[in-house]
Formats: C-alpha cells, structure tokens, sequence
C-alpha cells in the first residue's frame, strides 16, 4: 500500500501498490517455453503424410531443442510431454473414427509418457559436448522402446515414417528407420545449434570453434550421408521381372459395420478380379503372373464355408493364376488374420498367419478390467486373434511374395525377417475401411514407401478400400487407386535379391545408437555427481572454522 499525499484536514488515502513487473515476466517467460514445446510438436505432425512437407522436421526439432537448452531434466520431462501431444493428438486421431475419443486419448497420453521421457534425456545431455549427437540418439532410444512396449508397441510415429518424400530417405537402405530418424533428428538439433552461434556471436560472445564445427557437421553429415546412399537405391531387376495385379474390391460402406458385410466384401473382390480377366481377354492390359487381394478380403472363412472357396475359385479359374486371399480362418478353435496362396488348378496351396496383431483391435489386454470400464469396448473385440510364427513368403509362378500383412508394415523385424527369408517382392495386404477417408491410408503408405527403400524391394499395396498402389524399390508410387472405388493395377515389376546394408544389420544400428544414448546419459550423471561432491567439499572447506594458531 501506498500513502498519498492530502491537503491539510482531510484524511490519508491508501491506494493499492501494483504488482511488480518482474514477476508477471517471469511467468511469461515460463510460458513460451511450454508453448514452444506443443507447437514444435503440431509442426512435427505437419511434416508427415498425406502432406509432403517433410522437411518441416527439421525446425520442429530446431525449435524443440531451444526449449529444452539449459532446463532441467524435470523441466524437460514436462516439455517432452508437451511436445508429445503437439505431435501425437492430430497424427493419431484416426484411432478415434469409429471408437470415440476415449481409445483415442488413452493412447496419445501413453504413447507421449515416451516422448516426455526424451525430453528429460535431452536436456540432461544437452550439456555434454557435441550434445546433438547425444540427443538424437536419445530420440532414437525413445523410439526403440516406444516400438517395444506396452503389448508389443506401437512405432507409429518414427521420425523416418514422415520422410518418405524427402532428401533424407536412402539412409533407410543403411541402417533402417533408426539411421533416417536419427538423421533427421540430428540435423535439426544441428540447426538450432547453428542459429545459436550465430546469435551468440552477434551479441558479442565468446565464438568457440569446436561448438561451431560440431553445429556444421550436425546439418551437413546427414545430408551427404543422405547423396552417398542414393547408390544403394536401385530399380534394376535381379531375377528378371513378374506382372502383378492388385485387386481393390471395395467395401458396401466404410467403418465397423464393413464386418457384417462379409460376403459383399468377397463377391466385390471376385467380382473385380474377374472384370480384369474379361480385360486381359480384351487386349487392354497384359494377362498377369499373380494377383494379389488385400487384407479381409474374404472374412468369410473358405476352408468353413464350401459357397466362400466356389466363389476364390471362381476368380482364380477365370484369371488363370495364384492368388494371395486375405481371409479370417479358424483352426483347432482359435482365430487368425491369414493370407491364403490359391492356385486356380490345386486350390489352396499355403497360408501366412499374421504375427504382429494389432491390440485393442485384434485382440484386447486387460480384457476384463476394460469391460469394467466399458462393455462396448469388449464387444468390439469378441474373440482375439492368435499370431503367426513363420514369416510368410509365398512362391507364385517362380516370383517369391513376402506377406507382410497392414499394421506389421510399422514394424522393423516383420518386413526385414520377409526379405531374410527370400522374398524378391514385398505385398503390403492392408484394410483400411475402418478408418474411413482419415490420414491413417497416408502414413501406412509412406511406410511401405519407407520399406521399399530400406530393403530395395518393390512393394505392393492391396487394400480393400484405397490407397492401393505399387512402389518401386526406389520408393516412388508407379500406380495407385483412389479411395473408396472398385479398382485393379496391372504391372510389371523387378525381382530382386541381394540385400541392402540395412537388411543385413538388421537391429545392429539401432543397438548402438542406444548405447550412445546411455553413454551419454551416464557421462552426464557421473559429471553431475562429481560436481556436487566438489562444490559440496569447498563449501566445507569454507564452513570450517579456523583455529587459533595458539591452539594448535
């Protein structure tokens, strides 16, 4: 309070002193990091598909790493966390088409517990030397662990998955996704480490060289790693070629209720396959080798149901080759999500059981504490799926397919277990009706473009209601459909063989750069220890009381 000054007689007024500036600015200032962290994250969700923006990476870990600079490891928990929803809450709404909002925010906030757990990382290595190497693999360990667990985890959302569009995509054929994420991420923190001198050295800093150089080498060694690899990247065929078809029969309507329309599923799919024969016959497009049907293409299982194989063998008589059928099939009383090889003469010859199910969509954890919680849930899942055990390559007419069956195309050791296995060509069988018109058809396409690049194969896309597509080895989309459409691709593709860096490494990339993550997080706790046990004995030294020279 403060005493004004009154003209004799009259009384004293007090009036209310105003708040100190300092600490409305303090708070400001609390604020902008925070905000910087969220919207560095809606800036990284920007850069992935259907967009082509991937280059908006790199100032979204440029502008991630400003906030976490000089923080606390508690300080860069919260902003991980931040940053994380920035990043997750829009890249993961598709899980929330049909199911409601609760799976949807369920899962972003576990899935950010991740991401915030790199944030505290990240500013704890922030103060080691050369810290952007440190911290892009700390984002690399992150992403290894996220794609682990819980239930088997969920790598959607790898750095390398929104950069199949950019400069950055060979170093995918020489480490996988951990060597493209982790330079992607290194650049960027590289870029705020170069802005940051910059700055430093206009306002009269002291310019240390190393500090600038590493900066330099952060920007310019992935991308020249990124030129160097493009001569892994090759089109030329190996093992001669093979003209595949993609059979995109369509559903009677998007979401759940696709499922009660099972039949209509497989009628459309036998329908399609059997207006490509009729325009093969015509002249209009080459007769090809194999066909290719997409995930659930047949939920009514053929091997239970003699009317469901009339109506494959139909199609595979009037097309006169294999075809890979996606169906649901019941064996010895468990379910699998099976790819089913049908020749048109013997019937069916081979299977591939999907190994990585999906959970809380193809089968459920937790199941009875969730129908506690809420009944729907459980009924939405009323019999889990069981996995496969052996990847699946099937032989048709001398092509070998790698099956890598729609959400297992997320995962590093499904696809390269494939290829290790013989594959010369990948199928990617998808089923995306579920999720409606939504971006999640996009990102799983960018996957499989991400694929093709990493092990320099041609990968095939069939899904029941669009995008299908075919990918060259190089990753550049040849063919595709467009949603919600009754469609076939014919082309011809090379078969390759040899295996690409990546392939043969397999998770050896990714294991070492987690160890330099755990390198440089222990340099960091023991320097910190050390520290505070130096500052703690001269404090000591100091506090000690002198004694008397007379009394020694």
């Amino acid at each position: 309070m403060t005493v004004t000054a009154t003209s004799v007689g009259e009384p004293e007024r007090l009036e209310p002193q105003a708040a100190p500036a300092p600490r409305a600015a303090r708070r400001v200032r609390r604020l902008v990091p925070a905000a910087a962290a969220a919207l560095s994250g809606v800036l990284l969700y920007v850069s992935f598909p259907p967009r082509t923006l991937w280059w908006l990476a790199l100032p979204a870990f440029a502008v991630f790493a400003w906030s976490l600079r000089g923080r606390t490891w508690k300080a860069g928990l919260g902003l991980g966390y931040l940053f994380g929803l920035g990043f997750l809450l829009p890249l993961l709404v598709w899980t929330g088409v049909e199911v409601g909002s609760g799976p949807w925010l369920a899962l972003v906030a576990v899935e950010a517990i991740f991401i915030a757990l790199v944030g505290a990382g990240v500013a704890l290595v922030a103060r080691l030397p050369a810290w952007p190497v440190w911290a892009a693999a700390v984002w690399i360990a992150g992403e290894a662990a996220r794609a682990r667990m819980p239930f088997g985890g969920f790598p959607w959302g790898k750095i390398a998955f929104g950069q199949a569009d950019g400069v950055f995509l060979p170093l995918a054929a020489v480490g996988g996704t951990p060597v493209l994420g982790f330079a992607v991420v290194l650049c960027g923190f590289g870029l705020y480490e170069i802005v940051r001198v910059v700055v430093e050295g206009r306002r009269g800093g002291e310019l240390r060289r190393g500090t600038a150089v590493v900066a330099l080498i952060s920007v310019a060694a992935p991308v020249l790693g990124a030129v160097a690899a493009r001569s892994l990247v090759s089109d030329k065929a190996e093992n001669g070629t093979t003209t595949v078809a993609l059979v995109q029969g369509n559903v009677p309507r998007s979401g759940l209720e696709f499922n009660a329309q099972r039949r209509a599923v497989l009628d459309y799919h036998a329908r399609e396959t059997e207006r490509l024969a009729e325009r093969v016959k015509a002249g209009e497009v080459p007769k090809p080798d194999l066909v290719l049907w997409p995930e659930n293409s047949s939920d009514v299982d053929p091997f239970a149901n003699p009317d469901a194989a009339a109506v494959i063998e139909g199609a595979a008589t009037a097309i006169g080759v294999p075809i890979s059928v996606g169906g649901v099939v019941e064996r010895g009383g468990k379910l699998y999500n099976e790819q089913i090889l049908w020749d048109p003469d013997k019937g069916p010859v081979d299977t591939y059981d999907k190994r990585q199910v999906q959970p809380f969509g193809e089968y459920l954890p937790l199941r009875s504490l969730l129908g506690v919680i809420n009944k729907n849930w459980t009924s939405m899942v009323s019999q889990d799926f069981s996995r496969g055990h052996k990847p699946g390559v099937f032989t048709m007419a001398d092509a070998k397919v790698g099956l890598v069956t729609c959400y297992e195309a997320a995962f590093d050791w499904t696809v390269r277990s494939t290829v290790q296995d013989g594959a010369q060509l990948i199928s990617v069988p998808s089923n995306n009706a579920t999720f409606d018109r939504s971006e999640m058809t996009y990102q799983q396409l960018a996957m499989s473009r991400v694929r093709a690049v990493e092990h320099s194969r041609t990968v095939t896309v069939p899904v029941t209601s669009g995008v299908s597509a075919v990918i060259m080895p190089d990753g550049k989309i040849t063919q595709r459909t467009g949603m919600f459409v009754a469609a076939s691709l014919v082309q011809k593709v090379p078969l390759r063989s040899s295996e690409t860096p990546a392939t043969r490494l397999g998770t050896l990339p990714e294991m070492l750069l987690v160890l330099v993550a755990a390198a440089g997080l222990g340099w960091t706790v023991v320097s910190t220890t050390r520290g505070r046990r130096k500052r703690a004995a001269e404090d000591a030294r100091v506090a000690e009381p002198e004694v008397p020279e007379s009394a020694r």
